[in-house]
């Protein structure tokens, strides 16, 4: 697995000085990246094919939310490829191996010329070495959207919604849902699901609907014309698809790893 050391900085943490969910989505996504330009796959090769990975999926699990000046190690493996997508596992833990944060992803490889799909090359077969599939309990990839939705107030995407592929980053419209759902709401799973791309000037439209026990709220961001962007999914700690036994087993593995560490 690749990784990279951390600690966690005042500007990431949120009112409870706990790194917030959307720093810790973007230490994922900064991992990834890093992964790639340090095999020779970054950003200046993939301008060159005019090739560009774009992000399908997230499933995201919190055990813990990191606290202020927390020293963390952020790591990051592909585990498959399918065609033209690619399937890869995150995990941040702490120093002494503490699993506080593991993750599920899907992207899809596009040619930026003709935005279709394209397998991968030889390059990134080589680069990107399958490891083993993390132990978490996966959830589908399709979010289910209630009917009964409530609309929120819409508003357009400005400059600072967006990245280097000139549309909407994945981590702000996890942003753009969370304004949507009541402060407070503590996740201990977040899914996404990325529909289309949202560009400069676009109108999004946002429907929240909330659970009937209110552990559970569905984000889906539209467009005027009422079809998705994406689709936000946030599940509270207990309502979330992580089991006891999978949590009691990375407790396990995280033990024996703080052991062989010669960790106290």
């Amino acid at each position: 697995m690749y990784t990279f050391d951390g600690r966690v900085r005042y500007s990431e943490v949120g009112e409870d000085g706990c790194l917030s969910l959307q720093s810790l989505l973007d230490y994922f996504q900064d991992c990834s990246t890093f992964h790639s330009e340090d095999i020779g796959l970054g950003l200046s090769y993939m301008d060159k094919i005019r090739q560009v990975w774009l992000l399908s999926a997230w499933q995201i699990c919190i055990a813990r939310y990191p606290k202020y000046g927390e020293r963390i190690v952020t790591g990051t493996a592909p585990y498959e490829f399918r065609g033209f997508m690619g399937f890869r596992n995150f995990l941040m833990q702490t120093k002494e191996g503490e699993a506080l944060a593991w993750a599920n992803s899907i992207w899809t490889l596009m040619d930026r010329e003709k935005m279709r799909p394209v397998k991968p090359n030889e390059d990134m077969l080589a680069g990107y070495v399958p490891e083993e599939k993390y132990p978490m309990a996966y959830a589908p990839r399709k979010i289910a959207v209630p009917a009964d939705g409530q609309p929120m107030e819409a508003f357009t995407v400005k400059p600072h919604h967006l990245d280097t592929n000139h549309h909407v980053n994945n981590g702000q419209y996890v942003r753009m849902a969370m304004d949507c759902i009541p402060g407070g709401f503590k996740i201990g799973q977040l899914r996404v699901e990325y529909k289309s791309q949202a560009l400069l000037g676009d109108e999004i439209c946002p429907v929240m609907a909330a659970g009937a026990d209110g552990k559970l709220y569905t984000v889906s961001l539209n467009g005027a014309d009422g079809s998705p962007y994406c689709v936000v999914e946030f599940t509270s700690p207990a309502q979330s698809t992580e089991s006891a036994i999978l949590r009691m087993a990375r407790a396990e593995r995280a033990e024996r790893t703080s052991f062989a560490n010669g960790a106290c």
